[in-house]
């Protein structure tokens, strides 16, 4: 019996030791965290505009979907291993967690939905970069960043209600990005004729256009992946809250968006011309795998954010990241500098973006407060 105990009360110290050893201060992980979702994302927004906006011997790259057929494969990959690896170290691991866990059933995945979410994901982030040869970064930067106004136009049409605040964040963000493009100069130099000129016009309107094209895939997207969370539910009546882990969702999220992008880009001939293009120019194939590469750092920093916080962190992080490359990319491009119109329309679109954040955070408190009273 006092062998028992002992041998007990030795494999529970093993146990504390080992978690008090695994443990990192909740500070270290943030910056860790801001860190990588800086750095990974910096390098992203630089390499997208490289691989759009640079010219290679007198030529543009076009073929998007080629790109996004590399980076989407690049996610399935490292998705793929990091789930073989996560159910591996799940088998192997004889803590009392592991041990508990595996006397409950499996997880059963929605896979389908989620690949669907993958292709609409995948088709918005092609007209985002479909947008950058013909707008500047920050335009598109800006554009994006109205997210919430497809967002909010379809909670109205299924009559949801909205605060008056977020109505006014809205519109503060619709008048920022107007300003920011109606403030951009038109000089005409004398090289350039009238018709260029016009046609530069109808450029950049098309660019918009695509813009638009993308936010619509986001709210596209947003249904969708609020789809996969009520399958998993439906798929997982067993469990409390069944959650597919983050290497799951990296997988079959890219995996949908790679076949789709596989298939449209052998449809469209961007397969066959875009590796025709990498093969006459190594610093447009540089610059894809570069930005793959950055792409699957990113995303890993963004799940490691949301499993260590919550979405409000990773959407102060993200948020802040983009007025950072906003900044940079109009510093690293004299012929692209702001005049003060755009500055101010920028910085209304920040404010907003900053102001909704805030108002989530004070929202998450509300509630936590509100629990902790019921609680005691």
């Amino acid at each position: 019996m006092v062998a028992t105990r002992r041998s007990s009360a030795a494999g529970s110290a093993r146990v504390g030791s080992a978690r008090g050893a695994s443990r990192v201060p909740t500070e270290a992980k943030l910056v860790f965290a801001v860190a990588g979702i800086f750095f990974a994302f910096g390098a992203f927004a630089v390499l997208q505009e490289d691989v759009y906006r640079t010219s290679y011997a007198g030529e543009r790259f076009s073929a998007t979907f080629l790109v996004l057929i590399v980076e989407r494969g690049v996610n399935t990959a490292v998705g793929a291993v990091g789930a073989f690896l996560l159910a591996r170290s799940g088998r192997g691991d004889a803590s009392a967690d592991r041990v508990r866990s595996r006397s409950e059933p499996k997880t059963r995945v929605p896979v389908a939905a989620i690949a669907t979410s993958g292709v609409s994901q995948m088709l918005a982030m092609a007209f985002a970069n479909e947008a950058l040869r013909f707008v500047s970064f920050p335009t598109q930067v800006l554009g994006k960043s109205c997210k919430m106004i497809p967002v909010m136009i379809g909670g109205v049409v299924a009559g949801r209600k909205y605060p008056a605040s977020q109505y006014a964040q809205v519109a503060v963000v619709t008048a920022g990005v107007v300003a920011f493009n109606l403030g951009k100069s038109r000089r005409v130099s004398g090289g350039v004729s009238r018709s260029g000129a016009e046609q530069l016009e109808r450029d950049s309107t098309y660019g918009l256009s695509l813009i638009a094209a993308s936010l619509a895939m986001d709210l596209v997207t947003a249904a969708l992946q609020d789809r996969v969370k009520t399958a998993t539910i439906r798929l997982n009546p067993e469990k409390k809250s069944p959650k597919t882990s983050m290497f799951t969702s990296m997988l079959w999220t890219n995996l949908g968006g790679f076949c789709a992008a596989f298939c449209i880009a052998a449809g469209t001939g961007q397969l066959a011309s875009g590796v025709s293009f990498c093969a006459r120019h190594a610093l447009a194939a540089r610059n894809v795998a570069f930005y793959a590469l950055a792409s699957v750092v990113g995303q890993l920093f963004v799940y490691f954010t949301i499993t260590e916080f919550d979405p409000l962190v990773l959407s102060t992080v993200t948020t802040t990241r983009k007025i950072f490359s906003t900044v940079y990319s109009a510093a690293r491009s004299p012929a692209a500098a702001l005049n003060k119109t755009q500055w101010g329309g920028c910085a209304a679109v920040f404010a907003a973006i900053a102001w909704e954040t805030l108002e989530k955070y004070r929202r998450a408190q509300g509630a936590k407060r509100l629990g902790g009273k019921k609680n005691a």
